[in-house]
């Protein structure tokens, strides 16, 4: 038997305290904690599936990637008395919108948990080992030294946009911190394009947000071109620094352009294969974030590197997919009857692989790097 769930997540803290938080729900039946999952909807993929029981279970929406992060097995006590293994599919939730109200709220409680903390909540030795691996402890360790990843949970604070790396910028080339700098602010401008492509009143607001983290994201890497020429001894190679600042670049360079363009063509409502790709955009966000702090010691973190570039690789191959059946279904829909629709939709369809193809280059730089050097 197969399930589906979700593992809706955050990034909170402050500079020196940054964290990972998950959200759990106590089950019905035995009150332990546990993520939202359930049965696939007849009809719907699994991710929206999950999405769903994330909403009923747990009152909270946002971006959730197609892909999945892994999977856990648990044994489930049927009516019948049989004691059966189900395998659970679990997609990252990058939490928007926590519900005042919910479908299940009568029937469950919801906690934030650090991810330590709810991996010892669970009882599934695989949802134990999923939850941890999420963030490893050299992620946080790293983030730690810097305070770089604050800025993730700036979705719409204005005030202040370039005082959060300034104290960061380096005078004896201090390349990883700008690198985690920067994979932050990708990772800010990800999930702004996640809520633009959710539609609703606030467009606006989350157009001025990607403006103004690509206007964040152009001045660290002026810095790092800067610092790159006037260094005497850097890292790595003085052309993978620049090749990997530059892919980071255009991941929210394309993040703005089709902003720009839902902007232009005041786009207010847009189709699954849309937020699916926005959702994707996310994952890769939150993967180059957590990799950039890796290459301070790529000898001990090059197999989790591999990892991580595996999976922005493969989440890349699925991204084509995705926007292949959206663009088809929008010139079904609209080639004929719509003409100017369909050219709008092209065009932000376009923007949103650009992104990631821009996240793969990150990996392929990555993979260079490790290659060289671990």
């Amino acid at each position: 038997m197969r399930q589906i769930a979700a593992l809706p997540y955050r990034i909170e803290g402050n500079a020196n305290e940054p964290s990972v938080q998950v959200l759990l729900v106590t089950s019905r039946g035995t009150g332990r904690w546990v993520i939202p999952k359930g049965n696939r909807e007849p009809g719907l993929s699994p991710h929206a599936s999950a999405a769903i029981e994330a909403q009923d279970e747990a009152g909270v929406r946002g971006a959730l990637c197609p892909i999945a992060l892994g999977s856990y097995r648990y044994r489930k006590r049927r009516g019948s008395g049989a004691s059966l293994m189900i395998d659970v599919d679990v997609f990252p939730l990058a939490v928007n919108d926590e519900l005042p109200s919910w479908k299940e709220q009568s029937e469950r409680e919801r906690k934030w948990f650090g991810l330590s903390e709810a991996a010892n909540a669970v009882d599934e030795p695989d949802l134990r080992d999923l939850i941890r691996s999420f963030a490893p402890a050299e992620f946080k360790a790293a983030v730690r030294r810097t305070g770089a990843l604050s800025t993730m949970t700036r979705h719409t604070g204005l005030a202040s946009m370039f005082g959060w790396f300034q104290r960061l910028l380096p005078r004896t080339g201090n390349f990883f911190e700008l690198f985690e700098a920067h994979a932050a602010t990708v990772l800010s401008g990800a999930e702004a394009t996640a809520r633009l492509l959710a539609g609703g009143p606030s467009s606006a607001e989350h157009i001025r947000e990607i403006g103004e983290r690509e206007h964040d994201a152009d001045d660290i890497t002026r810095e790092v071109l800067q610092t790159v020429r006037r260094t005497f001894l850097t890292p790595f190679d003085r052309s993978a620094i620049t090749a990997l600042i530059g892919s980071l670049d255009d991941t929210i360079d394309e993040m703005q352009a089709a902003a720009a363009a839902i902007d232009l063509y005041e786009l207010t409502e847009f189709p699954s294969e849309m937020q699916d790709m926005a959702a994707i955009v996310v994952d890769a966000a939150r993967l180059a974030a957590e990799a950039m702090p890796l290459l301070r010691e790529i000898g001990r973190n090059g197999d989790r590197l591999h990892e991580l570039t595996e999976r922005l690789v493969r989440i890349e191959g699925h991204a084509d997919d995705i926007h292949a059946a959206g663009l088809k279904r929008s010139l079904q829909l609209y080639g004929k009857a719509d003409t100017l629709r369909f050219v709008t939709e092209r065009e932000i369809y376009k923007h949103l692989e650009r992104i990631v193809d821009a996240f793969e280059d990150v990996a392929d730089q990555i993979d260079g790097i490790v290659i060289d050097h671990a």
